[in-house]
């Protein structure tokens, strides 16, 4: 008979890798976004910002990292949670000195799409998994 490796899930797993997912994505937040706070003028007197396209794409390039490493494991409801926490997390705090109070819209846009977003990924990376048979990035695959 085979042995093969357990694949349970205890709830410590799932709390553990939901807080450092959330860890991971408000320093990314940070690193990427977090020291931008300037709004460009433009020649014709508009503002934009204070985000460039390059700096959001960077963060959604290097989230894909934890959340492949966490997903591949079949954490998907911690990948999920722990995404949006840490990204909505970030950005609350980031925005929240806005005296208009439209800070609130936008980090409720945050936590919608990168929970729908994020639970996508999380899914098909998790699926995959599933059907190979792989348990994410070990030297056995398994």
């Amino acid at each position: 008979m085979q042995n093969f490796p357990r694949d349970e899930k205890t709830p410590v797993d799932q709390v553990l890798t939901a807080l450092a997912l959330a860890g991971a994505a408000a320093l990314l937040w940070a690193v990427w976004l977090g020291w931008d706070q300037q709004r460009d003028v433009q020649p014709d007197g508009t503002e934009t910002g204070p985000y460039q396209a390059w700096q959001v794409i960077g963060l959604v390039i290097t989230l894909l990292a934890p959340v492949y490493w966490a997903a591949s494991r079949r954490y998907v409801n911690a990948t999920v949670f722990g995404i949006t926490a840490g990204l909505t997390g970030a950005a609350f705090h980031d925005w929240s000195d806005d005296a208009s109070g439209l800070y609130a819209l936008g980090v409720a846009m945050i936590m919608m799409g990168s929970l729908g977003v994020t639970g996508l990924v999380a899914a098909a990376i998790a699926s995959r998994a599933r059907r190979t048979g792989r348990t994410g990035g070990s030297a056995t695959g398994g």
